[in-house]
């Protein structure tokens, strides 16, 4: 069975504030199964998950922002389990030293509880500061060491691994049964830009083998700037890789 592709909206950014259903639309028409939501459009919950089903769209994940994770967790846990989504993610944090990746895992390992009480996972998305090294180790691997796996999983960004120097595919290898997510977009041969899936450096055809030995759930496109209309870019992505998994069918 092929891994279900979803887009973060966050790419649209700039189409969902104008539009968010009707860019919901347009990413159906696409072919995308699923949305990992950065917002909700103002929509009630109820409004949401009809236009989802409406769609036929799923709820690949939520990014969530860590003040609301720290003091409004319940209201976000009731909203994602009404649109069916199974995904709370942390998308960013800021770190100075060690201490504050064990602190930050202490305040994950909480979370993750109370997520999983619920029924749902909760994830971290990192960018490439988490590979700075404290005391021989990359800081997202001391937060990984310092929480639970089965309250805390990984939603690893192939590209900013890449950014940070690190062997994607290697360090993919780490997360057997903790990578419900990943996060696809690529790099830029000349200078290192966000590109679509298939036009960059990155050997997606490798990744995808890996996420499929990982038990991944979802392949989520995202590219935080695009130098194409960014709904022309998403689409390239989604076709550039659906031939990758095509062909490793």
């Amino acid at each position: 069975m092929s891994i279900p592709i979803a887009l973060q909206l966050y790419t649209l950014r700039e189409e969902t504030q104008k539009d968010f259903t009707g860019t919901l639309e347009k990413v159906a028409e696409i072919g995308y199964e699923g949305v990992e939501f950065a917002g909700y459009g103002g929509l009630k919950a109820s409004e949401l998950r009809k236009t989802l089903d409406k769609l036929g769209l799923k709820a690949a994940g939520s990014h969530v922002g860590i003040d609301l994770l720290k003091n409004n967790l319940e209201e976000v846990i009731d909203y994602n389990l009404e649109i069916g989504n199974k995904y709370i993610v942390c998308p960013w944090n800021e770190y100075k030293s060690r201490e504050d990746y064990i602190e930050t895992a202490k305040l994950f390992n909480k979370i993750g509880e109370k997520c999983r009480e619920k029924g749902l996972e909760f994830c971290y998305h990192n960018h490439n500061h988490e590979f700075e090294i404290y005391d021989g180790e990359y800081g997202l691997d001391i937060l990984y060491k310092n929480t639970d796996k089965e309250l805390v999983k990984a939603e690893i960004d192939a590209y900013w691994v890449t950014y940070a120097g690190v062997d994607p595919l290697e360090y993919l290898k780490k997360f057997s049964n903790r990578l419900p997510l990943i996060h696809l977009k690529d790099m830029d041969k000349e200078d290192r830009s966000f590109t679509e899936i298939g036009n960059g450096i990155i050997n997606f055809k490798e990744v995808i083998k890996i996420t499929k030995e990982n038990g991944v759930k979802w392949l989520i496109v995202e590219q935080d700037e695009c130098k194409r209309p960014p709904i022309e870019s998403v689409k390239i992505s989604f076709e550039n890789l659906k031939k990758i998994l095509e062909e490793e069918m």
